[in-house]
């Protein structure tokens, strides 16, 4: 039976293994395996909500052995660190207990074709102080670790007796893309409703200052302008200041410094500015570019092995019709999972596999309560159709419905949106713990 292992259980990843198991492996044309390092999969463009505790973990976090079951493949708990492609062998290095002791020794598992979907995390380019003493949201463990810190500065503050020292309270935002805006604007949402919880002693809009530095001359630079302009209207309006075109050159314990010589005091710093593919991708033998993602051809197979395919976060994939490369888009993932359950049914049959080409719909960006912001890509015009309000906020809740669509079916995803507008009624409108 042809083996296929997908490495990597994100949102492209395990999409792809769901629809792999749904097609091939329930109908044993091919041994599907799922390897990741975690036991749970969360969506990722939730984990701002998760680190300003508007989103808990528990009801939208995913066990990847339970849905291994439901979707007809396996799941290997581990992270890959090596492969022998002569050998058409992967490595899973030994996985850890929460006391650090083995719990499962190094294997090896074979395979026919390879999948790798690793996705990305957080590049500080090497910029001193950032790795000790700011935080990136690269999983749910590091949104947790944010929102523990954030809630607990709110406990001291509350308690003190002293007015306010330089810097406490005060969070800095480094980088302004998606992630970095939409944290700032659910940050003042879940300060307004701390107070609410008995952090009264505390000005939500004038203690808890918050601050977004950019080294592009504006926020949201990878998206169209208008977008980026309202978005810092709104911004502006929460009271987040953006500074644009500075540049950080070091985190110290007084603060963020800035190329221009002065200093921002924070007592969380968060870093959102730019992302690479995990390092290990550097040492299996195959062509990368700079930030470590694995180079594909169109047709989404690795430019030196046609039996390893690559795609999502961790791949660079030409932009066929257009210079350049596919933007790491959470969009462009669910897109080349889709092509990629089409490119194994034609491998199995000996077929001649077909270019994927990227359709960009456009983006979205979520401030929280307060609007969402975005453009969506005219099919007929080629032009671009610029939203906001209720409707744009409904399309961008529409997107993590897709992708729980893809794992769950239309009848499981009813009952647990049913089930969720159940028990917010009988919680906290913000995680307290």
């Amino acid at each position: 039976m042809h083996r296929i292992i997908v490495v990597g259980g994100g949102a492209g990843g395990l999409e792809l293994a769901t629809r792999l198991g749904d097609t091939l492996g329930k109908r044993d044309k091919a041994d599907i395996m799922l390897v990741d390092g975690a036991r749970t999969h969360l969506w990722k463009p939730l984990l701002h909500q998760v680190a300003a505790g508007s989103l808990g973990l528990d009801q939208h976090r995913l066990d990847y052995v339970s849905q291994a079951r439901w979707h007809h493949f396996r799941f290997r708990l581990g992270r890959m660190d090596g492969l022998d492609r002569e050998r058409r062998e992967i490595s899973v290095a030994p996985t850890l207990d929460d006391e650090s002791n083995e719990l499962i020794p190094r294997r090896v598992f074979s395979y026919d074709t390879l999948i790798v979907a690793v996705g990305s995390r957080s590049n500080d380019f090497g910029t001193p102080g950032v790795a000790e003493r700011a935080i990136a949201l690269d999983s749910p463990e590091d949104a947790s670790r944010f929102h523990r810190r954030l809630l607990n500065a709110g406990i001291r503050a509350q308690a003190q007796n002293a007015t306010l020292q330089p810097g406490q309270l005060q969070v800095v935002i480094i980088g302004a893309g998606a992630t970095g805006v939409e944290l700032a604007a659910e940050l003042r949402n879940t300060a307004r409703k701390m107070v609410a919880y008995g952090l009264d002693r505390i000005d939500p809009d004038t203690d808890i200052k918050l601050s977004i530095v950019e080294a592009e001359p504006r926020i949201l630079p990878m998206l169209p302008e208008r977008l980026a302009e309202r978005a810092a209207s709104l911004l502006d309006d929460l009271g987040v200041a953006v500074l644009a075109g500075e540049r950080v050159t070091a985190v110290a314990e007084d603060g963020v410094h800035l190329q221009g010589g002065s200093v921002i005091p924070a007592e969380i710093v968060v870093w959102a500015a730019g992302i690479k593919a995990p390092d290990f991708l550097s040492q299996l033998g195959l062509e990368i570019n700079r930030a470590n993602q694995l180079l594909v051809r169109p047709t989404l197979q690795t430019t030196l092995d046609a039996n390893i395919f690559a795609f999502g976060d961790c791949a660079e994939c030409p932009w066929l019709g257009k210079e350049g490369a596919v933007p790491p888009r959470a969009q462009a993932a669910h897109q080349q999972a889709s092509h990629l359950v089409k490119q194994m049914k034609l491998r199995l049959k000996g077929a001649p596999l077909r270019d994927w080409r990227y359709r960009d719909f456009g983006s979205l960006v979520s401030l929280g309560e307060y609007s969402t912001v975005g453009n969506l890509m005219g099919g007929v015009s080629g032009g671009s159709l610029f939203i906001e309000g209720l409707f744009a906020r409904m399309m961008y809740l529409s997107l993590y419905k897709m992708h729980e669509l893809a794992l769950h079916g239309m009848f499981k995803v009813a009952l647990d949106t049913l089930a969720r507008l159940i028990t917010r009624r009988t919680e906290p409108h913000v995680k307290l713990h």
